[in-house]
This record gives structure tokens, C-alpha cells and sequence, in this order.
């Protein structure tokens, strides 16, 4: 105290008044930016905060579709729905975390289920992933949403399901969580066309999220019928609005769920009895093939049985096949590595998505195209001598520069077939008189033309390679086709340049005529040719779903051939190849030289098909020996000049006048079409028969009522 008494100065209560009226001002600013906030919490943006913290409370699960069945074309069941059980860990549930209590339930469940429970794991699951110990798994589901059952085990047996069921009271929070799995009853017979299913992998995640799909839960084809068809099979999934708590525990549903529907079931067109005889045939073929020569010399082929009027194939077989039941449930992955590591490739369907050089087979389509343009006439004989020489256009005057092209009967007796006219030609499969029709010919020693200018030339042959569908995409439900680079390799001169930097030559052309050189097609187009010329012009789509099935069991879509007349796709193509001219209508008379000449392979003496006739239906065949120089041969240093290694194929239909099956097939490596692939086919168009006819009996005997009891009085 000073002698002023209590006196304050002035300037410290001004210095007060100003403290007092920042406070003041700091206080009313904070009560507007308050009510500032609450009036857009409350007012502004009330929808949007309502919206997140429904979006907290309120889930939306997912609740999956049954997924439809796959059967044959008589009701046998290729791939269907069975219960799996999956045993699950609800972390929440379980006793206090790191108890002793806690620890003595994982341990069990740790037995029972065979896996480790800490530690690394040194294995991934099908996806590539690492997997991961028991308590692992355990502790990353409490950290994500403790209330979510965590599948610790799939799949695992019945037995093992009823003892964790049974001890629920030991085994507090654990719990066995039944899902629908795929089984598929004739696994590797039908595989290729089957498929298999397996998890979302990241690659389609967003994709199938997007539907609807839950990756940890949902499975998707793979692959077959099972990728292809899988919008159809897969069905829609169902939905159920639920609120959880803060630990994400269900509190409750909100209204009706939205029920899944179920997915669409298909009846194939393939005949699973003639597919196992089409498998037993081929793999008998290559066993007794490789028995006769002491060593493997092939262990690859493919055999595709077909109703020509129709498209609906009726077998398809590659081999090697795999066994689609070992991802049925989840992927073997050591047996997947396996077969996929194969360098025969078991899971590649070779029937659709293989290129190789057809050989004599493809003489039908050059002799088509050869009597369409009047290149020579059905009656016209060319000389087969055995063999011709092709002069070096740059040494005219050397006969050592010239090419040699023989004749594959020259080979084994000395000769050629003489005069040939063109049945004969198919029927003998006369090499010389397609390099003469396909080229064009000159004799060098007198000068005389016997084929004038070009033949039929590689331009035009290429042309009606493309009439017989050849580079096109055949329709087949098969994701194999739509995954290979090329539908078939149509040659040409722009072609071999961009290919391969050199020009065409004449003889270039000459080994094109009859499927050699540089054309190649798939199996499943060459059938596709086959079933053309036994159908009289008509092309139909091969089809492998003869139906499309509800759940209730109801036809959706019943099957519709789909059919293209060559003869309209001539009429309207013609012009623009043949500077204006209209089309002459010439394919009926065409076409009945290509299939008597067929007949005669089976029937003439000399016809390369001779084994291929069945005492009681009429055949036409064709068959074919394709040299081939691969990488496999190349690394085999099996690509001699003169001396290739060779495809075995045989393509044939019955009966003659009226089609009902047409058969081809293919022996990799197989060497002789007529000694190798002939008799596979020709056993698979005799069990169609022999299937039929018995069947045919057992429905008359099935519908004869029973007889009546007699009176004995």
C-alpha cells in the first residue's frame, strides 16, 4: 500500500476494461460459431450426417443365389450342387482375449481342423496369397469387425462338422457354416467343356463386387460352360438391410429382404455315353500306338462327334484331359501347378483352340473351290505320274534347281495314279491332281498345259477357305476359341511377306492346295466344313446348350439350329471376287462330286478309307497325313527334309444319303490318318448306332404294358 491508499491508476483499468471486452468478444464469437455449427449440422447438412451415420449403423448383406446345373442331353448330371461344411470363428465370442480359456478353445479347434495355430505358414492359397495360422486369422477378423464369423476351414468332412457341432459348448464361439459347392460327377470325361470354378481374383474384383459377388465367399467359372455361361448360372443374389452397433454385432433387419433368385440350369447337347466311347477310342488308339512302336510317340489328339444337320455336338474329346472335381471344392493348387506346368497342356482344350495343318482333309475345300470356278470339270483326268518337277523360274534351263512334289502312293510303290478325275482324286487322295488344279500346270518337257495359268490359285483357294468359315470364329460356347491369336492361318503373298519377308511361290501354292504348307485350322473348323458338304450347303453353328432351364424346371430357350446356305453367301460374295459376274448356281452339282468322292474312299478299290466302312450303314470319309515342322519336332530335331514327322486325321459322316453324325479325328504326332485317326472315328460313328439302337429297344420295352396276371380258374 503506497499513500494513495486503494486507489488504482487509471491505466490499469483501462488495461482491465480491454482484457474484459477481448474475453467478452472471444466468448460471443465461439456461442455464433457454435450455433453457426449447429445450425448446419442441424439444418444445412442434416441429410448428409443422417446419411453417414446410417451408413455406420445400417449394412446391406448379401445373400447368394442358388447356381443352376449343368446336365447332358439325357439328364446326366455334369456338374451340380452339394453341401460343404465350413467352420467358422466368431472372435467376439470367444473367451477374453490371450486367456487361458481362449487359448485351450483354438487349441482344439487347432486339432480338429489340422491347422497350425501361430506361427508363418510357408503355403498360399489358388490366389497366390499366403496363408495364414489359426490365431492369425482369428486376430485379424477381431481387429477388422470382431462380430463377422471368420472361415478358418473349408470344406471340411462330415465327420469332423458333427464332433465341433456336438462340442459347441467347449468350443464357445465356433460355429459350422453349410454352403453349396460345385461337384462335378463325370470330372475329367467332360471336363474341357465343363470348366471349373475358383475364387475372385484381384484382377475381376471390381468387376464382380459390382454385381453383387462377395470375394471372400463367392466363386466364379473358370473356364468351359462354367465361365462362359456363368451370368446364366450364377443367378442374382438376394439383399437384407441389418443394423449393427459400433463393434459391428447385428441389432437388427430392416424390412423384407430381397429374395436371390436362382440361377438358370443347361442341357447340353453332348450324349455322355458317346463321349466316353469317343474317349475310350482315342486313348486306346494312342496306348496301342505307342505299345506298337516301343516308345511315346504321341499322347496328344482330339475326336469331336457332330449332328451335321443340326450343329449340336454330341462329344468332344482333347486329350490329355484333367480332372475338374480337384477344384470342385477349393483349388488343389499343388495338382493345379501340376497340370497347368504339363507341357502337354491338359488344361487347353485342343479342339478349339489348336492350330495345326489338316492335310488331305482340306482337299475337300480345294476341290469345292476348284469345280466352282471351272478350273477343270468333274470328268476332266489329270495325269498323276507320281510326281512332277517345279521348274526354278530363275534357272528355267537346270533341271537340278527344279522342285520335286511328289505323290504320297508314289512313296510306296514307285507309281502314280495315273488318270484322275476328280472322285478319283478325293477318293485315292491323289496328291498331284490338287497341286495341278490348286497351281496350275505346264508340262516342262513338251510344253503342254494341262492346267492353265494359275489353277485355282492361292487368292481364290484363300477366298473359299473364308466360304467355308476358315479365320472365323465358329460360335461354339467355348472361351478356347476366343482366346487364340488366329481361327486359322489363310495364306497368302501379302501375308508370307508380312509374316515372313519373302514372296509366294508356285509351289508355295501347290502345298496350300492340300493343307500343307502354310495352312493350319482348328479341329472344330474342320468339322464345321465336313458337316457343310454332308449337309448339301448348309453351314449350322455348333452349339454345346441344347436348353436353357428355370428352377421350376420350365424351357426358357429350347434349342433353334441357326443355318447359313452357302448358296446365299455365294450369291451375295460372288460378284465382288469375279469382276461383276453373277454366280453360276453350280454348288449342288459340286457339292454331289465331293460326296461321292467321299463314298468312294470308303467303297473303291484303292480309296484310302477303306477301313471306315460298317456293314450296316453307309459312310463317306476322308482322310488325311499332315507333315508338320513344330517347335516340339524342332527341338526334337525331328524336322528332316523329306522325312517330316507327321498329324494323323480321318474325318467321316453317316449315313450317306441322310447325315445324322459326322465324326473327325486327330492323332498329334500320329503319323497315318487312314492307320491311326480312321479307326478312332470309325468306332465313334459305331457306338452313336449301337447307343441308339439300344436305346431305341429299351423305350419300346419301356412303353410294351406289363403283361395282364392270367386267371387260374
Amino acid at each position: 500500500m503506497n499513500h494513495f491508499g486503494n486507489f488504482t491508476p487509471p491505466g490499469k483499468n483501462r488495461t482491465n476494461l480491454w482484457r474484459l471486452r477481448v474475453f467478452e468478444i472471444v466468448i460471443g464469437l465461439s456461442f455464433f460459431i457454435l450455433a453457426a455449427r449447429i445450425y448446419t449440422i442441424q439444418l444445412i447438412a442434416h441429410q448428409e450426417y443422417v446419411a453417414q451415420a446410417d451408413e455406420n449403423r445400417l449394412d446391406t448383406v448379401s445373400i447368394p443365389a442358388t447356381r443352376g446345373i449343368i446336365i447332358d442331353r439325357n439328364g446326366v448330371q455334369l456338374a451340380v450342387n452339394v453341401a460343404s461344411a465350413n467352420v467358422t470363428v466368431t472372435p467376439a465370442l470367444l473367451p477374453d482375449t490371450d486367456s487361458d480359456e481362449e487359448m485351450a478353445v483354438l487349441e482344439r479347434l487347432s486339432r480338429l481342423i489340422n491347422i497350425p495355430l501361430s506361427g508363418e505358414l510357408h503355403t498360399v492359397d489358388e490366389r497366390g496369397i499366403p496363408e495364414q495360422s489359426l490365431l492369425a486369422m482369428v486376430r485379424e477378423g477381431q481387429g477388422i469387425a470382431p462380430y463377422d464369423p471368420v472361415v478358418v476351414k473349408k470344406d471340411v468332412s462330415q465327420e469332423t462338422a458333427r464332433i465341433i457341432l456336438a462340442d459347441k459348448a467347449n468350443l464357445p464361439g465356433v460355429d459350422i457354416d453349410w454352403v453349396s459347392v460345385r461337384e462335378y460327377p463325370t470330372g475329367p470325361l467332360t471336363s474341357h467343356l465343363i470348366g471349373y470354378m475358383g475364387r475372385i481374383s484381384e484382377k475381376y474384383a471390381e468387376e464382380y463386387e459390382a454385381k453383387g459377388y462377395v470375394l471372400d465367399r463367392d466363386r466364379i467359372g473358370y473356364d468351359g460352360m462354367e465361365y462362359f455361361a456363368e451370368d446364366l448360372l450364377a443367378g442374382t443374389w438376394g439383399m437384407q438391410q441389418v443394423v449393427r452397433d459400433v463393434a459391428g454385432k447385428l441389432v437388427t433387419t430392416i424390412g423384407d429382404p430381397q429374395l436371390p433368385m436362382p440361377g438358370y440350369s443347361l442341357r447340353l447337347t453332348i450324349d455322355t455315353e458317346l463321349q466316353e466311347a469317343a474317349q475310350e477310342a482315342l486313348a486306346d488308339q494312342i496306348i496301342e500306338l505307342n505299345t506298337y512302336y516301343n516308345e511315346i510317340v504321341t499322347e496328344r489328339g482330339v475326336v469331336i462327334a457332330a449332328n451335321p444337320r443340326t450343329g449340336e455336338i454330341l462329344a468332344m474329346v482333347s486329350w490329355p484331359t484333367y480332372d475338374n472335381q480337384r477344384f470342385a471344392r477349393d483349388l488343389d493348387v499343388a495338382y493345379y501347378l501340376q497340370v497347368y506346368q504339363d507341357p502337354l497342356r491338359p488344361l487347353f482344350n485342343q479342339a478349339v483352340g489348336s492350330l495345326y495343318p489338316p492335310g488331305s482333309i482340306f482337299k475337300v475345300i480345294t476341290l469345292t473351290g476348284v469345280l466352282e470356278e471351272g478350273v477343270v470339270t468333274p470328268e476332266q483326268e489329270i495325269v498323276d505320274p507320281g510326281h512332277i518337277d517345279l521348274v526354278n523360274r530363275y534357272y528355267p534351263n537346270d533341271p537340278g534347281q527344279s522342285q520335286r512334289f511328289v505323290c504320297w502312293i508314289e512313296r510306296g510303290t514307285g507309281g502314280g495314279h495315273g488318270k484322275v478325275d476328280a472322285l478319283h482324286a478325293l477318293a485315292w487322295s491323289c496328291d498331284v491332281y490338287f497341286y495341278k488344279v490348286g497351281g496350275g500346270y505346264t508340262n516342262p518337257e513338251n510344253g503342254y498345259v494341262e492346267v492353265p495359268d494359275i489353277g485355282l490359285g492361292i487368292e481364290r483357294l484363300g477366298w473359299w477357305m473364308e466360304m467355308f468359315g476358315l479365320g472365323k470364329m465358329t460360335g461354339i460356347e467355348l472361351p478356347a476359341e476366343a482366346n487364340i491369336e488366329y481361327l486359322a492361318i489363310i495364306p497368302g503373298p501379302d501375308w508370307k511377306r508380312r509374316v515372313w519377308g519373302e514372296n509366294w511361290s508356285t509351289g508355295d501354292t501347290y502345298n496350300s492346295a492340300f493343307g500343307q504348307g502354310y495352312v493350319t485350322t482348328t479341329p472344330l473348323q474342320m468339322l464345321n466344313a465336313l458337316n457343310m458338304i454332308a449337309n448339301n450347303g448348309i453351314m449350322t453353328r455348333p452349339t454345346l446348350i441344347r436348353e436353357v432351364i428355370d428352377a421350376d424346371g420350365h424351357v426358357v430357350q429350347g434349342f433353334q439350329p441357326e443355318y447359313t446356305d452357302m448358296r446365299d453367301v455365294l450369291q451375295e460374295a460372288w460378284p465382288e471376287q469375279h469382276d461383276d459376274d453373277p454366280y453360276p448356281g453350280t454348288l449342288d452339282q459340286t457339292l454331289q462330286v465331293v460326296q461321292e468322292g467321299m463314298r468312294a474312299a470308303v467303297t473303291i478299290e484303292g480309296g484310302t478309307a477303306l477301313a471306315a466302312d460298317l456293314s450296316y450303314v453307309p459312310v463317306a470319309g476322308k482322310t488325311g497325313t499332315a507333315e508338320y515342322c513344330d517347335d516340339i519336332a524342332a527341338s526334337l530335331n525331328l524336322c528332316k527334309p523329306g522325312n517330316w514327322p507327321s498329324h494323323a486325321w480321318y474325318m467321316g459322316y453317316a449315313p450317306y444319303s441322310d447325315p445324322e453324325i459326322a465324326v473327325i479325328a486327330f492323332v498329334y504326332n500320329g503319323g497315318e490318318g487312314a492307320l491311326v485317326a480312321l479307326p478312332i472315328a470309325t468306332k465313334v460313328i459305331d457306338a452313336y448306332f449301337q447307343i441308339k439302337a439300344r436305346r431305341a429297344i429299351e423305350q419300346q420295352n419301356n412303353q410294351t404294358p406289363s403283361p395282364q396276371p392270367v386267371d387260374g380258374g
